[in-house]
């Protein structure tokens, strides 16, 4: 007759397992209580003892801290405890076999599905670490705000099929093979984990909060490859590549206040001397107290246009209601001296930003460049045209900088000039919109740790507190 303590019950393991993670209402956990309640065969655990799968999954919770983590995190020691258990039969009345091998295969599974569900999606979720407050005092004083998402890269998030595909190969005896084969394999991951091994103190922080973006795989991921524009916020650069070339150039971003949204997409077409439809934000702060002044209007080439008949409207009757109200729209007219500069660089986003010239360059010489309401400015505006355009012609490149004020560097081009002299300002707009032969993808990310124009890793302030709220997020599983 065997005696209590000894006695292991496949159905009893199940149904504490089920209980334990009925606690918690991540997705992970509902997949291990609908696998255990289904009757789902013991990963970690048989009637012989552990097995060799237990082994494998505890030598590599051994080597934890290689991520970031620390042992306690994942129970590391309470899992050895019960393995020892297991091995040397060491049960008794206070440890009966029954228990310790539900409470083993219960840590096992959650530890599992826990790494490799972290490595191969992230430990954080990006859309609770990238939201801003915008705060302002109601009549009583109390500070309210309106939360924004500004993180728009399409991530992906685990499905039961993951789930059940990583079970799977535990069943198969694949542990080592599934918890490689989840983890980031792009090279700057690697040498940030790399440099782990030896960080300390706040340089530790931010390699693991960098580490920790790298595992939010998109989408649609930064290619490594091909033609490709990266404008990384917390270096203040934007990154051109073409084959084994890069262009690169500085770049203004949003204020901490009206920050730059991170997002993907393709740039298509560029527009020269664009006019600039102003945002409602900035005529209700900047614009609508100069109504009825047409002398500012006129100074800043400022027009004004009925929203529901489109028609222009004389800036001397225009009262401050009628802009702040959205009656009426405001338009600076494209030229010298528009805020967004002589071109734009378009391409989808639910932001409405972009990429421009600038009317005033001056700060590109400064450190730190948060000076847009969201959109990115750019240094080298007809040198990102001529990149975006690939193989254009000579006159082409001539058109564009004609119509951008640039002195123009071919005789057909200052033949043009001369033939030309004093006009209008108009006659110098050879090009107003230029499609892409190619679309050309673009990625606006925030690393604090990431490679220069000469692949060489820097380090950069954390402008927006980004990595501060990731790592309260880190913090609570290292």
């Amino acid at each position: 007759m065997k005696s209590e303590q000894y006695v292991m019950d496949a159905q009893s393991i199940r149904k504490y397992i089920v209980e334990s993670c009925r606690q918690y209402a991540s997705s992970r956990y509902k997949f291990m209580a609908q696998y255990y309640e289904n009757n789902g065969a013991l990963l970690w655990t048989d009637r012989y003892g552990l097995r060799p799968q237990a082994d494998s999954l505890i030598a590599r919770l051994h080597q934890i801290d290689e991520y970031g983590f620390s042992p306690q995190a994942f129970q590391i020691d309470e899992i050895e405890a019960d393995a020892q258990r297991v091995r040397n039969l060491d049960f008794d009345r206070s440890h009966p076999a029954g228990k310790i091998c539900a409470s083993l295969e219960y840590r096992l599974s959650k530890a599992y599905l826990r790494l490799v569900t972290g490595q191969r999606y992230g430990f954080v979720n990006p859309h609770k670490a990238y939201v801003f407050q915008t705060a302002k005092a109601d009549t009583t004083g109390t500070m309210r705000g309106k939360m924004t998402l500004l993180y728009d890269l399409p991530v992906e998030y685990p499905s039961a099929e993951f789930y059940q595909q990583a079970f799977n190969e535990v069943l198969a005896n694949r542990v080592g093979e599934e918890m490689d084969r989840n983890e980031p394999t792009d090279p700057l991951y690697k040498e940030l984990k790399r440099r782990l091994h030896d960080a300390k103190g706040p340089d530790r922080r931010r390699i693991l909060v960098n580490m920790e973006r790298c595992r939010w795989r998109k989408a649609h991921e930064v290619s490594l490859s091909g033609r490709r524009v990266v404008v990384n916020i917390p270096a203040f650069e934007l990154y051109a590549y073409q084959e084994n070339q890069c262009l690169s150039m500085r770049i203004g971003c949003g204020t901490s206040e009206t920050r730059t949204p991170l997002l993907s997409s393709e740039i298509t077409y560029f527009q020269v001397n664009p006019e600039w439809g102003i945002p409602q934000s900035i005529i209700n702060k900047d614009v609508a107290r100069h109504a009825g002044d047409s002398s500012y209007f006129a100074k800043h080439r400022y027009r004004i246009i009925e929203r529901a008949t489109g028609k222009h409207i004389d800036a001397r009757f225009v009262t401050r209601q009628m802009l702040t109200n959205g009656i009426c729209r405001v338009a600076q007219e494209g030229g010298p001296g528009n805020a967004m500069g002589r071109i734009v660089f378009r391409f989808k986003n639910n932001y409405s930003v972009y990429l421009h010239d600038t009317s005033s360059p001056g700060f590109f010489a400064n450190a730190v460049r948060m000076v847009s309401h969201g959109c990115v400015r750019i240094q080298k505006p007809f040198e990102f045209a001529q990149y975006l355009l690939e193989d254009a012609d000579e006159w082409t490149l001539e058109r564009i900088r004609i119509s951008m004020g640039i002195r123009p560097e071919t005789q057909r081009g200052r033949d043009y000039i001369r033939k030309h002299p004093l006009l209008e300002e108009k006659t110098y707009r050879l090009v107003s919109v230029m499609r892409l032969p190619h679309p050309v993808p673009i990625y606006i990310v925030y690393y604090t740790i990431y490679p220069d124009a000469e692949g060489q890793l820097q380090y950069y302030p954390d402008i927006y507190a980004y990595d501060d709220a990731i790592w309260n997020e880190i913090k609570t599983i290292s």
